[in-house]
């Protein structure tokens, strides 16, 4: 079977193409940086279908979750579909749907309070009011650049993100919290998340001041980052509208299926509701 060479000429080729197709920046580097790891475990060897199949065999002997293997094969066909390499693809391993979330990932809603606690103690007020910020609306922390004095003025924020535009609507609370920020940081208009020097704050940067928290906080490391406050946001507000559609329409989701994901209970909840039914005398 014929084999194709990984060039670096190749990978710049994909990375303009993803350009193209308003691919986000966090997304554009994750593609890159497994697309190199994938051209180091070749060496000098060309790309098909064997060596394809062989790098998912490695990544299984590696010790990797299977969602992380599957993400990386991801990646590999995406990229082969791009450059015309279609008989190169290679099958994602089959997993069981998981039907409850690990408790040890799940983060709080005492601990959350636990880390605005410990931020606002810190003086470190503008890491505490973005975590709101981000639990309060549901929004992606690539999102949080929409975040203007503009919207918390006009209680809504429009997001326009790979081709796609939504409305998100901010709390009474968290608008008065962050115009009284925004005055105190002399902000007029525009973005209200800024670094000192009034650079955007990058998610790198968030996600590392959200982890200089956890052990003052007294909460577990693994449990902090900023996709988990949107989880959080999510199993609040559907334990109070009890509707899947609107949340998903709110969380900018295109399918329900992703939706659920959000929605997976403790295994402990399900176990409550065991308890609750009484069938067992």
């Amino acid at each position: 079977m014929e084999e194709h060479i990984l060039t670096d000429e190749g990978l710049e080729a994909f990375k303009q193409h993803l350009k193209e197709e308003e691919y986000g920046a966090a997304t554009i580097e994750k593609y890159l940086r497994e697309l190199q790891g994938f051209q180091r475990w070749l060496g000098e060897r060309g790309v098909s279908k064997e060596t394809a199949a062989g790098f998912k065999t490695y990544l299984q002997g590696e010790g990797l979750a299977p969602v992380t293997i599957n993400s990386k094969l991801s990646t590999l066909n995406v990229f082969f579909r791009f450059a015309g390499w279609e008989e190169c693809r290679v099958r994602f391993l089959r997993i069981q749907r998981q039907l409850f979330r690990n408790p040890s990932k799940e983060l709080t809603r005492e601990e959350y309070e636990r880390l605005l606690k410990t931020a606002r103690e810190k003086g470190k007020e503008r890491l505490a009011l973005l975590m709101e910020t981000v639990c309060g609306t549901g929004i992606r922390v690539s999102e949080v650049a929409y975040i203007t004095m503009e919207a918390a003025r006009q209680g809504r924020a429009q997001v326009d993100l790979k081709g796609k535009i939504r409305v998100i609507f901010l709390p009474d609370r968290l608008c008065r919290k962050l115009l009284k920020y925004g005055k105190a940081q002399g902000i007029d208009s525009g973005e209200i998340f800024l670094t000192g020097s009034g650079q955007r704050l990058s998610r790198r940067q968030i996600w590392r001041e959200m982890k200089g928290l956890c052990e003052s906080a007294k909460v577990e490391a693994d449990k902090v980052f900023p996709h988990n406050l949107r989880h959080l946001f999510a199993t609040a507000f559907y334990k109070i509208s009890r509707d899947i559609v609107k949340l998903a329409d709110i969380l900018g989701h295109s399918s329900i299926e992703t939706t659920r994901i959000y929605l997976k209970t403790a295994g402990e909840e399900h176990t409550r509701y065991l308890d609750q039914m009484k069938l067992v005398t």
